[in-house]
């Protein structure tokens, strides 16, 4: 690698101000991911700015924001410490002191503005209840008046959020549900009914309502394979006539990952997941045929289109770019220029699309990152979730591995995303195992590529668990694993975890109160006796998505049989790393720790 090194900054979220003039987006240029707002220029990069207050919040880790319509305040949701009680804080642009939401909440997440810019809908979620009660884990959705701090509760359920504000302040959209089984409500505030707008089985689920009263834009994969474009025709509030949704842009071999609208709602950019890279295109809303635009990056994450509708900014990544963010002329007429730059990064490899079969013949697919001079260690990374994806952008530890001579296979087992829905739900609950075949397939794959001889496991968060899992069940196959924040207990997982976690987590891997001994069949600590191979344990000191305790379970379990485990706790950080300089450290620590393991000195790039 030449040129910047992993720890280059990353750039991402950007949002124009309503009036056009300025621009907010999330940066980690000063070491961990703050709100920054600056002008917009009308042509070139972003000069100057400032880093938002965030009051006295200890490490303010900032997820997502939006501007108020009135564009006098910026609300974000921040993560404090990367960990998971995440808080909503009202900013102010002009650098003023910052309000927080609810502070006596556990927990805090993020809605949607009224169109007024008076209320903020926001949800709040306890931080206990009975774990035994269907709705455990529920939050309540709130309009918060953001001049007294009054509140009006708009609903409640598992991952409730409030998705919309009409402009007349009357209908809110809410979204309530568990993994997978996503729903949209019609609310009115003024008589309290409820009108069912998606439901059931879904893992997308949001909406916005357009410029015209009378549309409500939806983003859903409800009762399809892939996610798609939406719109529903509403009547007056007082009657409740709610018109069929008409497919407004949907593709039978891609998932619709963002649909932005421009600001008359007549044209909305449409960012397509086509076999893990991006497809963009432009969609007239008003009845004209798509066409495309020229993605300027592998994967994009983001975009907004600008006050004047002339143009989109656009973020995302690439295997030799950090997250940035480019502005495109939505009329294709000129190609992308830099807004928030990215750091030049030459890579040594880019991954190459693999596709080989699981042991029952279904097809299975990845991404390998092979080395220009191999070293005979091959590394499986399984990525989290499981309801994400391993996709063709930025991935400094993959590069980093690469660049030591390691072969990386980065698959996408049964149970990711991208897939459509059926491959989505193929590891729910009892099918838990079949995913875990997937992961003997892959690491057969991944030595029959040439080069590899010795075969490391390695995966965060859901990746870690399958790793431990692997490494419990097929010993035969590894020279090491790689466990970073994994779950090694499922039942002490669901009794640790947050409750916003727990609850709605029970499609995926069953209920603690009826799948007990499923769950404790499939948790990797009962059989950690089987796991002979080193293994690298990595969590951070303060995550309570997957409690440190899971960590330090499988480590006591490994070093009392005397097997060769080392634990590394990463300080101020949760289930996400979020310093810059601390995630650039700790991949370095893999990336040798990997090496030495398998017996295999790291080798130069050249």
């Amino acid at each position: 690698m030449h040129g910047a090194g992993p720890d280059a900054p990353a750039h991402h979220s950007p949002v124009p101000s309503p009036d056009g003039t300025l621009l907010a987006w999330i940066s980690d240029v000063t070491g961990r991911p703050r709100v920054h707002v600056a002008p917009l220029p009308s042509a070139g990069p972003v000069t100057g700015g400032r880093v938002l207050d965030a009051g006295g919040i200890d490490r303010p880790d900032a997820v997502s924001l939006a501007w108020s319509p009135d564009g006098g305040r910026v609300a974000a949701e921040i993560a404090p410490s990367g960990g998971d009680r995440h808080r909503v804080l009202v900013l102010d642009p002009a650098g003023g002191p910052a309000t927080e939401i609810a502070p006596a909440a556990a927990c805090v997440t993020l809605g949607a503005w009224s169109p007024t810019g008076r209320h903020l809908g926001v949800t709040l979620f306890p931080g206990s209840g009975d774990p035994a009660a269907d709705g455990y884990g529920a939050g309540t959705a709130c309009l918060v008046d953001t001049r007294d701090g009054s509140s009006v509760v708009v609903g409640s359920g598992q991952a409730a959020a409030v998705q919309a504000i009409s402009a007349d302040a009357r209908r809110v959209v809410l979204r309530t549900g568990r993994r997978g089984e996503r729903r949209l409500e019609l609310l009115d505030l003024h008589t309290g009914s409820r009108d069912r707008l998606v439901g059931g089985r879904a893992f997308v689920a949001t909406a916005r309502f357009g410029t015209s009263p009378g549309t409500l834009w939806v983003h859903t994969d409800a009762g399809r394979e892939h996610a798609a474009l939406l719109a529903v025709a509403l009547g007056p509030a007082a009657d409740h006539r709610i018109a069929p949704a008409r497919v407004v842009a949907g593709r039978s071999d891609a998932d619709l990952d963002v649909a932005a609208l421009d600001p008359s709602s007549t044209h909305a950019v449409l960012v397509w997941n086509a076999g893990g890279r991006t497809e963009l295109e432009v969609a007239d809303l008003r009845g004209g045929r798509p066409r495309g635009l020229a993605a300027p990056m592998d994967v994009v994450t983001g975009v907004s289109v600008t006050r004047d509708g002339r143009s989109v900014l656009v973020a995302g990544h690439s295997p030799g770019a950090p997250p940035h963010v480019v502005r495109v002329p939505l009329d294709g007429s000129a190609p992308a220029t830099p807004l928030l730059p990215a750091t030049p990064w030459r890579t040594t490899t880019r991954p190459e699309p693999v596709a080989f079969d699981a042991e029952d013949g279904l097809e299975l697919r990845g991404w390998l990152h092979r080395p220009a001079a191999p070293n005979g260690v091959g590394l499986l990374w399984f990525h989290g979730g499981p309801e994400s994806e391993e996709r063709p952008g930025w991935a400094p530890l993959m590069a980093a591995l690469a660049a030591a001579g390691v072969t990386v296979l980065t698959p996408n087992v049964r149970g990711s995303s991208g897939r459509g829905d059926t491959f989505a739900r193929l590891d729910d609950r009892e099918l838990r195992p079949f995913s875990l075949t997937d992961v003997r397939a892959s690491a057969r794959f991944l030595a029959g590529t040439g080069g590899v001889e010795r075969v490391v496991v390695a995966g965060r968060s859901y990746g870690g668990f399958l790793t431990l899992a692997a490494l419990t069940r097929f010993p035969e196959l590894f020279a090491a694993g790689v466990d970073v924040c994994g779950m090694s207990d499922l039942p002490a997982f669901y009794a640790g975890t947050e409750p916003w976690i727990a609850g709605p987590a029970v499609p995926e891997y069953g209920d603690p109160r009826t799948d007990r001994a499923l769950l404790d069949e499939l948790s990797p600590l009962a059989d950690a006796a089987t796991i002979t191979a080193p293994l690298l344990v990595v969590h951070g000191e303060h995550d309570t998505n997957v409690p440190v305790g899971q960590a330090h379970a499988i480590v006591d379990a490994l070093t009392g049989r005397g097997r060769p485990v080392e634990l590394l706790l990463v300080p101020d950080e949760g289930h996400e790393i979020a310093d810059r300089a601390t995630r650039a450290a700790t991949n370095e620590r893999i990336v040798a720790w990997v090496c030495a393991a398998a017996g295999r000195p790291a080798v130069s790039p050249g």
